[in-house]
């Protein structure tokens, strides 16, 4: 991958005409300077830090396309709806999708058509699914949330593991791996597996100064329940519930709804439509708070 063509002028204007922004922050400059030169990255940066654009504005300005890896189907269907609504060739794979939409994105794949493909470390891992690239290669390899490699990849989730070898069967493209948070060992064996230096750490830490925590100790689920929706109800803007049981997500959700808040409830025993619609509705504004279990990113 060569930064020729990817001047400065052209990613002003990229940025500008495409994202709507105006300029790039600290830890985003550093990161996309990496990537331009073809240098293999691990980037840490907080949440809502803009990571997602460390790998969007290089794939334009350099005319490549970009495979994403990641755990999070939520996160991942997020980040390909942006995509398309900018205008851009972007698809999804996933266990979720039915057969006609995986058609398509096996389709856009092999035809070129997508310059952003987002899948699971599991579909990568698949015999043959690299060979689909052979086409059209790609040139840059993103690797989100990508503390995964270390916390699951030795048990729950071990494709994880794999990642390294697909990036050889795809003629090593430049590596770019991301991450809100990982610790040093973390850090050190994310790089060990994805072929990135010493050197190619590049992190602006994970405080956020807008975050508050608070624990608060509460005798049974129903005095659970009952602060959650006290807190809610004064609480303005959307939010996120987290529990530790679907059979808790499901209850408090309908606490939440027969309350008279505009609630939904995201679990992995949902129908994949069923998630999907919830997932758009809260991102669109019907539903003001989602009520899930850790499927809420692992879909």
């Amino acid at each position: 991958m060569s930064a020729t063509g990817a001047t400065p002028a052209r990613l002003r204007r990229l940025l500008r005409g495409t994202f709507g922004l105006d300029a790039l922050r600290d830890g985003q400059q550093a990161v996309i300077d990496r990537v331009l030169a073809g240098r293999n990255t691990l980037a840490v940066m907080p949440t809502g830090s803009g990571k997602s654009l460390c790998y969007q504005l290089p794939a334009l300005a350099l005319d490549v396309r970009a495979l994403v890896v990641s755990p999070l189907v939520a996160l991942m269907k997020d980040q390909c709806d942006k995509l398309c609504a900018l205008g851009l060739g972007a698809v999804q794979l996933h266990a979720a999708m039915n057969a006609q939409a995986r058609d398509d994105a096996l389709d856009a794949i092999d035809t070129g058509r997508a310059q952003f493909v987002f899948v699971t470390p599991e579909r990568l891992s698949e015999p043959g699914f690299t060979a689909r690239f052979a086409g059209f290669p790609p040139g840059l390899l993103v690797v989100d949330e990508a503390h995964c490699i270390a916390q699951w990849g030795h048990d729950f989730r071990p494709a994880f593991l794999d990642i390294g070898a697909a990036r050889s069967a795809l003629g090593r493209p430049v590596v770019l791996a991301l991450t809100a948070t990982a610790t040093a060992d973390a850090a050190e064996e994310i790089c060990h597996h994805l072929g990135i230096p010493r050197d190619g750490v590049v992190s602006t830490g994970t405080w956020r100064p807008n975050l508050r925590y608070r624990v608060e100790h509460l005798g049974d689920e129903a005095g659970k329940a009952a602060r959650v929706l006290a807190y809610v109800q004064d609480t303005p803007g959307a939010g996120l519930v987290y529990t530790a049981t679907v059979r808790a997500a499901e209850s408090l959700a309908s606490a939440l709804e027969l309350a008279g808040e505009s609630a939904a409830c995201y679990h992995g025993r949902m129908p994949p439509a069923a998630r999907r619609q919830g997932q758009d509705d809260f991102m669109a504004g019907p539903v003001r708070v989602v009520v899930g279990s850790d499927a809420v990113g692992l879909g």
